[in-house]
This record gives structure tokens, sequence and C-alpha cells, in this order.
């Protein structure tokens, strides 16, 4: 079972506090859980071949526009296919964008964290 440890850091923007999972720094604890959930279900055989942080250059006429990290790309063996998965507590316009470019670019749809549901 990965082992969480939750480190605090100078003020982030969006409130993200950085976290260590089987000794991989993530930027936040939702990034670490969605890491868990998917180290749970490669033991279960659902999905392999876990890559963090690929990166993919966005080229349009041969001309770099932008890079874009994801943060998870794996194989869901249930699906048949290859997820670009990113965990997302807030959607910028930045990331928007390139998700959008993603898809026009590459035919890739970026697979986005459902936003968490407020507690009472």
């Amino acid at each position: 079972m990965p082992v969480f440890l939750v480190k605090k850091n100078p003020k982030n923007k969006f409130g993200a506090k950085k976290t260590i999972v089987d000794g991989i720094l993530f930027a936040s604890t939702m990034q670490a859980r969605d890491y868990g959930l998917l180290k749970f279900r490669e033991k279960a055989g659902e999905v392999s071949n876990i890559r963090l942080e690929v990166v993919f250059k966005i080229t349009i006429g041969g001309v770099l526009i932008c890079k874009y990290i994801a943060d998870f790309v794996y194989n869901d063996l249930l699906l048949g296919k290859e997820i670009v998965y990113d965990t997302k507590g807030v959607i910028t316009p930045i990331f928007s964008l390139k998700k959008k470019l993603m898809k026009a670019v590459y035919g890739i749809d970026i697979t986005v964290t459902p936003k968490p549901k407020k507690r009472k």
C-alpha cells in the first residue's frame, strides 16, 4: 500500500500541499491520491504501464507552440486504450487551451480528475 507523507510548503496559489508517495514528490495531495488509485488498479490488473509527467510537444507548422506535461499516462486494460490523465483542482485558461491543442494536434482527449465535492 502506498505510504503518504504531506509536506508543508510555502504558499501555493491554489493551496496545494506537496505530498510524497513511494518516494515520489507530487505537487498536491489530490495528485498523490490519484497515483495511489492508479497503483491500486494496477495491482487489480485493470491498468498497466503507468508513467508520470509525460511531456508532449505541441508543434504547429514546424513551430513549437508549447509543451503539455501530463500527470499520468497509462494503459487502461478494461477500456483497451491509453489514457492521458491530469489531476486538476482548478481548471485554468492555459490548461483549457492546452487540452484543446492536444485534441487538435494529437487527437488525444485528456481525462481530468472529477472536481471534488465541497464538504458541508
